[in-house]
């Protein structure tokens, strides 16, 4: 996959990631908001509903009382509505006479009836009757003859009674305070009923405020809040208006809110979130097969350099034996075949250097341990890179600090461990070379320390350099022989050991490596 469609993919899958995460946010918003206007909108039909109760209950109380009044006195006025409707039916002979009236009579109460504060109240006694005849043949000749049907209705018109006493009394009991008409224990059952049916069930204050000031119906908690959306008036005049209003703040609005729509919001989170591990998860995976395919082009390009030189250093050495004037000379024949050895040598080396990863990759190894002295080993791996130490002018000290160096492993494998090592230092050594060996006991521990003067490695190599097939990218130039195997190995190897290795490198100033190793007695 080349980098150009590499980036597009990656960018294209960001950002329907990114539309993923805004729909559900938007979607989430919107689901908050919707909740916040429904809650908003029952609170307030609940609070209409307290208010028209409260004023429905006050007038149904005092009414009542007017109901079973003894109004026998004499009525301060009266007034009478008569209607009279005659219609006769030619068919039939028929005759309809339909008559009605109303007598409104007019009363001034005392006061303390009603608690109202005044000295009298107005109200009516309102009587309506009606009567339907139907006669036979009837004519105004015949007036006094017996209708075949004759119905009779009459008493008290309690509704039209009612709106009169109702407006009379709206203006006479608007002078009365607030809490005197009404109680806190009042509005707060009403308010809880209300409430519940709606299936608001949370903590709620509440009070009574005239034209901007508290009065004396509050709850405990009530506390003033302009921005409160939660208020409606209540106790209204004869002409529709009043100076109070029921107020309710809810402390805890936005739990209730949001409690409504928290399963949503849950599994909302949980799906998005599932998005973006797996999203993450596959531009891992993306990153990471990338870079492995540059890896393992990179240990092509080194493995066939690594070939490269003994393939052909054999191929000379078997055209110089061909050479009648070589063939001959035994010496020659000899050293050549030599040469054709080493670097056979070499090469199966590298070949066996792969398979032993492979192997330890795939747990096939088996690695047999015994008890082995650590310095033994050291020096026997200083033996196998001695000749490389002094072609390039090198040293290498040792300082053996442990007192006790005995440990359970496989002397052929933790050999190959320190080779490993000391082969990258003299590598990355360009000018002076030399190797500094450490020993020292901690605790049950002992621990092997190889420091170099070399090049050192950067903060971004120092953090993969134990990883399969990694080398610090140096471009095309192969100025450092290997295939990113050697640290690997090392790494695997200690810990089938229980052991552990870290690094410790600088830029330009060298590297130091640490083996520890437990010790047995």
């Amino acid at each position: 996959m080349s980098k150009r469609i590499f980036t597009v993919l990656i960018l294209l899958m960001s950002l329907s990631l990114i539309g993923i995460i805004f729909v559900q946010s938007f979607y989430i918003n919107d689901s908050v908001d919707n909740e916040k206007k429904r809650f908003n909108s029952s609170v307030t039909n609940a609070l209409y509903a307290v208010s028209n109760k409260i004023e429905k209950n006050e007038l149904d109380s005092y009414f009542e009382k007017y109901q079973n009044l003894d109004l026998e006195t004499r009525s301060d006025s009266a007034a009478v509505s008569q209607l009279f409707i005659y219609q006769q039916n030619n068919n039939t002979k028929e005759t309809l006479i339909y008559s009605s009236g109303v007598l409104e009579e007019n009363y001034k109460l005392s006061s303390s009836l009603f608690d109202i504060g005044l000295d009298s109240i107005n109200i009516k006694n309102i009587i309506g009757s009606s009567r339907i005849e139907v006669y036979n043949e009837f004519s105004e000749k015949e007036i006094s003859k017996s209708p075949i049907l004759n119905i009779v209705n009459s008493g008290r018109l309690k509704e039209a009674e009612k709106n009169y006493f109702e407006k009379n009394f709206k203006a006479y009991r608007k002078t009365i305070p607030v809490h005197k008409r009404v109680s806190t224990s009042e509005i707060n059952a009403l308010l809880a009923e209300e409430l519940q049916a709606k299936n608001i069930d949370i903590d709620y204050e509440f009070a009574i405020y005239s034209n901007g000031l508290a009065t004396k119906i509050y709850s405990d908690g009530f506390e003033m809040d302009e921005a409160s959306p939660f208020s409606v008036f209540i106790f209204y005049d004869e002409n529709r208006r009043s100076n109070y209003k029921l107020l309710v703040n809810f402390p805890d609005d936005r739990k209730f809110i949001f409690a409504s729509i928290k399963g949503m919001i849950f599994l909302s989170v949980i799906f998005t979130s599932i998005i973006v591990l797996a999203y993450s998860s596959a531009l891992y995976q993306l990153v990471k097969q990338r870079k492995i395919a540059e890896i393992k082009t990179d240990f092509i390009n080194n493995m066939t350099h690594e070939f490269k030189t003994p393939i052909a250093t054999i191929n000379l050495a078997l055209d110089a034996i061909k050479n009648p004037k070589i063939i001959d000379d035994k010496e020659k024949v000899i050293r050549y075949l030599n040469m054709i050895k080493d670097e056979n040598r070499r090469m199966h080396a590298q070949v066996e250097n792969v398979l032993r990863i492979s192997k330890l990759e795939k747990n096939e190894l088996n690695i047999s341990k015994d008890r082995v002295e650590v310095h033994d080993i050291i020096e026997h791996a200083i033996a196998h890179v001695r000749l490389l130490v002094e072609n390039s002018n090198g040293t290498i000290k040792t300082h053996f600090n442990a007192e006790k160096s005995t440990v359970l492993a496989s002397e052929m494998h933790f050999t190959n461990v320190l080779v490993n090592i000391l082969d990258n230092a003299i590598k990355y050594s360009p000018n002076e070379l030399k190797i500094e060996i450490f020993t020292e006991n901690i605790g049950t521990n002992i621990f092997i320390k190889i420091k170099d003067y070399g090049s050192g490695m950067s903060k971004a190599a120092l953090k993969r350099v134990f990883e399969k097939f990694y080398r610090e990218h140096t471009g095309n130039i192969h100025n450092v022989k290997g295939h990113g195997l050697g640290l690997s190995y090392v790494k695997r190897i200690v810990e089938d050991h229980q052991g552990h290795v870290t690094v410790e490198s600088e830029k330009g100033k060298g590297s130091m490596f640490i083996i520890k190793l437990p010790i047995i007695t």
